[in-house]
């Protein structure tokens, strides 16, 4: 075994262990502060991973939209609406706990049953190693992934699209006591239009 080699396994065996204990508190700690800032370990780790593979840009694209993206709009949502609060015993939580477990150990039977079964010894014939990595995931989304590419694209438009809208929905303003507001729990609240229509004429 070359040094090289060696210094690849070691980095190996260490990215894997921080990736499994940072995802394990991710899933068991009560603090859920302490959860999202495991969950950007998680991610780095993810993307020492993708360094051991040659896979620079994906490895960057990592960092830059998981951790530097995803998981402080995480934080910064929980550092808003965090509150205090006491639950209440659920009943059946046992019940619940245990069909949890049951189904996290059949999806680890069924990952660990994959890994075991893929031959992952690289072929004799295999293309010799990507030297500029975009240039060649470039290639592939305007090729062979062109539709599926788009379609995220269009699927990614949509859901800001809702974002937005549901992001300046008109909030209902205090009911008086002359006038009753009926809201159902399937249904977002919003300001009567006659009421926006009346503030209008008045200012």
């Amino acid at each position: 075994m070359e040094i090289s080699q060696g210094v690849q396994y070691v980095a190996f065996v260490i990215l894997a262990i921080m990736m499994i204990t940072t995802a394990l508190g991710v899933v068991l700690l009560n603090n859920i502060v302490y959860s999202a800032f495991l969950l950007g370990a998680v991610f780095m780790s993810i993307s020492g991973l993708y360094l051991l593979l040659n896979a620079d840009f994906v490895a960057a694209a990592q960092i830059l939209v998981y951790v530097g993206a995803v998981n402080v709009l995480i934080l910064f949502a929980i550092m808003l609406v965090n509150k205090t609060e006491e639950y209440q015993p659920l009943k059946g939580r046992l019940l619940r706990q245990i069909s949890t477990g049951l189904v996290c150990f059949g999806l680890f039977a069924l990952l660990g049953t994959m890994i075991l079964v893929t031959p992952w010894q690289l072929s004799t014939i295999s293309p010799a190693v990507i030297e500029n990595t975009i240039v060649a995931i470039g290639k592939h989304f305007f090729s062979d992934y062109l539709l599926p590419f788009e379609i995220v694209s269009v699927l990614l438009l949509m859901a800001m699209v809702g974002a937005i809208i549901l992001a300046r929905r008109d909030l209902i303003p205090e009911a008086k006591q002359n006038r009753e507001i009926y809201t159902t729990s399937l249904t977002l609240p919003e300001k009567p239009r006659d009421l926006i229509s009346a503030n209008n004429d008045n200012n």
